[in-house]
């Protein structure tokens, strides 16, 4: 006859491996929902190498559908490129890292803007990799022949580099068109249908084994989760874009200019992140992260004045550029709604070189 504390251990044993059980399902049910709510753009920088700290991003099958394009895999090189002189003229496709080899890429590789489902040119100090997020009815297996069938060494495993190097593309190039140096080394990942690229194909490699499935930096998830589903962004850590958003590289009356513009307006602070998003209504969205709710507050009023006013470094007034829409401040993040002046290109004139309301 079993003794009664060994049956209340038996039970006792019995609910803690329920509520292991119950834990672990939890946490795989918040993980699955995590997911199923991350957008397009929020699972591609998950993907990139974290020590990345610019991000460049191009949702091609939000663009074409905007443009009304009836361009697909099978278009001729003239008809997409007529797709991206209009993308350019939108101010859709300045981040992309495939324009320029855009008719090479369509006519011998398997894969161009007329086809892919989003972009992200991912750049770090140590390297750039560019990942595209190819179309669900794309045989990845057919993708990898034709690499092969171009002169790319086929690697050993489904997770190894195409290896082809300078000479390859260069040599490709004079028979297709341009091709950036950014297609000298490719990878696949057939189970997320993934195409990535480098011309560095150790940092490749390093980046294909280190794909990741979340952002771990706190300041991109939130200017991320800001800017919602855009069709074109730019997207900065912190500190890169405390660096290339400022006025250190503008000449010293403009400097100056900007000092005292700041002095009137009130204290700004430092980034955690920076994203400027084309949304797909046609206006652009800034989102600026900080360190905490009160510093968002104050530099929703301070940005807010500054970008409604003079531009030195980029000559002229933002009111040229954009109508100043909803300044909010929403926990750590401030951000700004700006409505283009007459199809100004806003997205690639103030997402480089010194912006004053940018300035840490």
């Amino acid at each position: 006859m079993a003794q009664p504390w060994r049956r209340r251990l038996t039970v006792l044993g019995g609910g803690v491996l329920a509520l292991v059980l119950v834990a672990a399902a939890a946490v795989v049910g918040v993980r699955w929902w995590q997911d199923r709510h991350r957008t397009d753009l929020e699972r591609a920088i998950g993907y990139a190498p974290t020590d990345s700290a610019r991000y460049s991003w191009t949702d091609w099958a939000a663009v074409r559908h905007r443009l009304k394009a009836d361009v697909d895999a099978r278009s001729s090189a003239s008809d997409v490129q007529a797709f991206l002189d209009e993308g350019y003229d939108a101010d859709l496709t300045s981040g992309s890292a495939m324009v320029e080899s855009a008719s090479a890429l369509q006519q011998a590789y398997g894969f161009s803007p007329a086809d892919v489902d989003w972009e992200l040119l991912a750049q770090g100090t140590t390297g750039s990799v560019l990942v595209l997020g190819l179309p669900d009815d794309l045989d990845v297996d057919a993708l990898g022949d034709g690499f092969e069938e171009l002169g790319y060494d086929r690697p050993d495993d489904d997770t190894g580099v195409w290896d082809g190097g300078e000479e390859l593309v260069a040599t490709l190039s004079l028979a297709n068109g341009e091709i950036s140096p950014q297609f000298q080394n490719l990878a696949l990942d057939g189970d997320r249908h993934l195409l990535l690229a480098s011309d560095n194909a150790t940092f490749l490699q390093r980046a294909v084994d280190g794909l990741g499935d979340g952002i771990d930096d706190e300041g991109l998830r939130d200017v991320t989760g800001a800017v919602g589903e855009p069709l074109s962004a730019a997207v900065y850590t912190g500190d890169f874009a405390c660096k290339s958003l400022a006025m250190a590289s503008a000449d010293e009356d403009d400097q100056g200019a900007a000092d005292q513009l700041v002095a009137a307006a009130g204290q700004v602070d430092p980034f955690t992140g920076f994203a400027m998003a084309a949304e797909p209504d046609g206006t652009v969205t800034v989102a600026m992260a900080f360190e905490d709710d009160d510093r968002a507050r104050r530099n929703a009023d301070t940005r807010a004045e500054l970008a409604a006013g003079p531009a030195p470094g980029q000559g002229g007034d933002f009111t040229d550029r954009f109508t100043l829409g909803p300044v909010t401040a929403d926990g750590r993040v401030v951000r700004m709604e700006l409505e283009p002046v007459d199809d100004s290109p806003v997205l690639s004139d103030l997402s480089t070189g010194p912006v004053l309301f940018a300035t840490c």
